[in-house]
This record gives C-alpha cells, sequence and structure tokens, in this order.
C-alpha cells in the first residue's frame, strides 16, 4: 500500500474517532439523533433563512474552486451544506483568504466559517466552535529528493513555508533560527516548494497529503504528525443559537451516513 494511501485510510480512522468522541470519551459509536429527531430551525433562523459562512477556497481537498465550473467545492462545503439542508438555512459562501476568514468571524462579520480552522484557546476567546469534525496535526512536507530534513528537529536553519494566519505559521515561528516564509495561500507555498524556493513547508497533515497526492512524484512528508489539533465550524460569537443549529445538524447528517461519503468521496478517493 503507497504511503499516501496508508495515510489518508488513517485520516478517515482518526475523523471516525473525532466523532465518536465529540459527547463522551469511548470507543463506543455516540448515539447521536437521527434527522427526524433533531429539533425544528430556532427563532432568529426560521426556514429557508440565510447565513454567510466565509472559507478560504485553496485547502484542498477540504475546500478549493473547481477550475471547470469556478464553484467553491471540497469536503468542508459538501459538510457545511448538508448541515444547513438539515437545519432549514441556505448558506451564502464568501471566499476569502483565511486571516480575514477569521478575522470576519471573529467580529461577526460573517454568521460563520469552514476553512479547515484548528480549534484553539485562543480563537475560543473571540468566536465559537462546533464540535469537532476531524483530528488534524502539523506535519512537514519536503521535496521528494531532499535527504536532509527528516522531521520538524531539522529544520533549524532552513527556510520554512505555511500559510498566514494558520497554526502552520505559529509551529513554524517557534523553530530556532529559521526563515518564515510567509504565503497567502498553499497552493502557492507548495508551488515554491516544488520549484526550490523554499526547504520546507508546514500544513495540516490533511491539507499536506493532498497537495502531496497532486505532486507524488515531487513532494513528500517526513516526520510524524507533531501537533494535536481538531478543525471545527467557527461562529460569531453573538449568536450561540447558529452554533447549536450547527452541532445539531452535524450530529444529525453523522447518524445519517452522509460525513461516511464525504470520506469515500474527498479524502479516501482522492
Amino acid at each position: 500500500m503507497k504511503r499516501n494511501t496508508y495515510i489518508l485510510l488513517v485520516v478517515v480512522i482518526a475523523l471516525a474517532f473525532v466523532l465518536g468522541a465529540c459527547q463522551k470519551q469511548t470507543t463506543e459509536s455516540p448515539e447521536y439523533p437521527a434527522p427526524a429527531e433533531v429539533e425544528q430551525p430556532q427563532e432568529g433562523y426560521p426556514a429557508g433563512g440565510t447565513i454567510q459562512v466565509a472559507t478560504d477556497a485553496a485547502f484542498w481537498p477540504f475546500e478549493t474552486v473547481d477550475e471547470t465550473t469556478k464553484e467553491i467545492v471540497g469536503f468542508d462545503i459538501d459538510l457545511m451544506n448538508a448541515i444547513a439542508e438539515n437545519q432549514g438555512l441556505t448558506v451564502e459562501w464568501v471566499n476569502t483568504p483565511f486571516d480575514s476568514v477569521t478575522a470576519g468571524v471573529s467580529t461577526c462579520q460573517y454568521d460563520a466559517a469552514v476553512a479547515a480552522i484548528t480549534i484553539t484557546d485562543e480563537r475560543k476567546e473571540v468566536m465559537l466552535f462546533s464540535q469537532p469534525y476531524i483530528n488534524a496535526g502539523q506535519i512537514v512536507v519536503v521535496a521528494i529528493d531532499n535527504t536532509d530534513v527528516n522531521g520538524v528537529a531539522d529544520l533549524e536553519g532552513k527556510t520554512v513555508a505555511a500559510q498566514l494566519g494558520t497554526t502552520g505559521e505559529i509551529e513554524a515561528n517557534k523553530i530556532a533560527d529559521v526563515t518564515y516564509k510567509p504565503y497567502d495561500t498553499y497552493d502557492l507555498a507548495f508551488l515554491d516548494l516544488v520549484n526550490g524556493q523554499v526547504d520546507a513547508v508546514i500544513a495540516d497533515y490533511p491539507t499536506a497529503y493532498g497537495f502531496i497526492g497532486k505532486n507524488a512524484d515531487k513532494l513528500k512528508a517526513v516526520g510524524d504528525v507533531f501537533t494535536e489539533e481538531s478543525y471545527g465550524i467557527a461562529v460569531c460569537k453573538d449568536k450561540p443559537e447558529l452554533l447549536a443549529k450547527i452541532d445539531a445538524g452535524l450530529q444529525a447528517i453523522v447518524a445519517a451516513g452522509k460525513v461516511k461519503e464525504l470520506e469515500d468521496k474527498w479524502l479516501v478517493g482522492q
């Protein structure tokens, strides 16, 4: 089995584990409510109401722009659309750089945001978060012929890239004597890695393996995942009723098997 395929299977297993651990720490599957049991849309968000959701369509396979249709697609997009459909809401998507995504939801410019957003204590001070829907730590990616870097411990003195506003950027800046090079998107960071402009990229490992899968002859991951992180849907801090609906919708689509379909489509199938 190829390493890339193996890791993607690990992602799927991790996703199932995290969703199973949302309500209690156990190896048994949680008793999520069936779709019919989920309460109806709460006051302030009537059926057919529209919510504005921000994303940064540069995190394959979670969110990206389809070059043919020019539509935003990906795991996160399908996930949020399914939650909204279950809860009788309509999503108005806003595609904006990642730092604007987090800044916008923290100031309630947007109702919610989904963009492979890691749940952190700092972010929880200024925004609400749904239940985690995937466990995704950081990993180092280098050119396939690189023999100098075998993990995060070897990055001292190297030129390291990450996307602005991400936990990859936070981790890169923790490394002693590193030359950190920020990018507006991971697409650009990985392109410069392929072209030899940087020594390594630090990224969430599902995102990293998405890019590796499209450049299997040029890129590789090295070392282990070196952080423990979870993705969540961010919500304006003034809208706890919307958060409750998003959590109820997430539980319902898990029970209906929709999340498993998305795993097969976007994680395993890539």
